[in-house]
């Protein structure tokens, strides 16, 4: 079955949770373009001249909190704006909820219903769909500040064509506490932007609070093989694909909750290599040379999963993995303290 995209025209009506009626302009989707190199035709694929941004927003089960969300976005509408929301098979009250919105709002709500496949084809799919120049993935959890688009207009009106746009955000944790993140500039060789994003963690790049060129997302899908950490390949892709664009203003306001912290260790050491497979499988050549440390990294990071789990044996494993893979950042001095707090030791 394709998937379809419901615009609904003015006076016309939707029953909820269903995918259209006879009132709908229908758009069929038979094919999307998950693949590099692969394109729509023309017809649909050339962004509308008028149409700037897209807001993309993925959802499962969250429809208790999409509604701040989706006003975020239409309390600061203009035409160079459009919304398009996917619905990942949501089992909770998502479908009545985006009923009522399209009921109120019309066309400017678009809604795509999908069976359950995961939050990388949810926006692989808003992403096909989309029309502006730029996408701006909005978590269904979190919320765009009231001069976001003001603000994105300025930056790419002074920066015309940049790959990416990075803009501050207000993190607001489980408690309620509400922190300001800055974007760090963004400057260097791909290489260098690389080993800054993956090595040295100071390059922080995160979704609701970054604007990326749709081509660029559209050359490099999310990859639907990993079922967490799936926007660190597409990151580091866009982020050596041309300039990037960052602003002080904050642009967003990121939730942090318990489902958002919950870290997940099933079948942790095969889904390290498909990551690791998927980061540098569209990265450039000169990039290449960073995949071992960034193997000894993968490693590293379970390495602490396991210790926040208890997991001694595991997190010793993982240590000596990533410590044959490179020697110099695994000893790195918050590593080796780690590893002497936990009370192992070499066997």
């Amino acid at each position: 079955m394709p998937l379809i995209i419901s615009k609904l025209l003015p006076g016309a009506t939707a029953v909820a949770g269903t995918v259209l009626r006879t009132s709908f302009q229908r758009v069929a989707l038979d094919s999307l373009p998950f693949g590099l190199g692969t394109q729509r035709p023309a017809s649909t694929f050339d962004p509308l001249p008028s149409l700037l941004i897209s807001v993309v927003i993925p959802t499962y089960n969250y429809g208790h909190l999409l509604p701040r969300a989706l006003d975020s976005v239409l309390v600061q509408w203009a035409d160079d704006i459009e919304l398009l929301v996917v619905n990942d098979g949501s089992e909770d009250n998502t479908a009545e909820v985006l009923h009522g919105y399209v009921e109120c709002y019309g066309a400017r709500v678009q809604v795509i219903q999908q069976a359950n496949q995961g939050a990388a084809s949810a926006r692989n799919c808003g992403i096909a769909a989309a029309q502006g120049r730029y996408v701006l993935l909005l978590d269904a959890d979190d919320e765009l500040l009231p001069k976001a688009f003001a603000t994105l207009r300025q930056v790419l009106a002074a920066n015309p064509r940049v790959a990416m746009v990075l803009g501050a955000q207000l993190s607001i944790s489980a408690n309620g506490n509400q922190r300001l993140r800055l974007p760090t500039p963004v400057q260097g060789s791909a290489l260098q932007r690389c080993q800054r994003y993956l090595l040295d963690k100071t390059i922080a790049i995160s979704h609701s609070r970054s604007l990326f060129r749709r081509d660029l997302l559209l050359q490099r899908p999310y990859p639907q093989t990993l079922c967490s950490g799936e926007d660190i390949p597409v990151f580091a892709y866009v982020l050596v694909s041309g300039a990037v664009a960052t602003t002080s203003e904050p642009l967003a306001r990121v939730h942090k909750h318990a489902d958002s912290l919950r870290h997940n260790r099933d079948d942790e050491e095969a889904v390290a290599e498909r990551m690791l497979r998927e980061v540098f499988a569209h990265l450039p050549d000169s990039c290449q040379c960073l995949r071992q440390r960034y193997a000894a990294q993968r490693y590293l990071s379970l390495f602490r999963a396991a210790i926040l789990s208890g997991d001694r044996a595991a997190a010793f494993g993982f240590f000596r993995q990533a410590f044959k893979l490179s020697p110099l950042h695994t000893l790195r001095p918050r590593y080796v303290s780690k590893l002497l707090r936990l009370g192992l030791g070499w066997r």
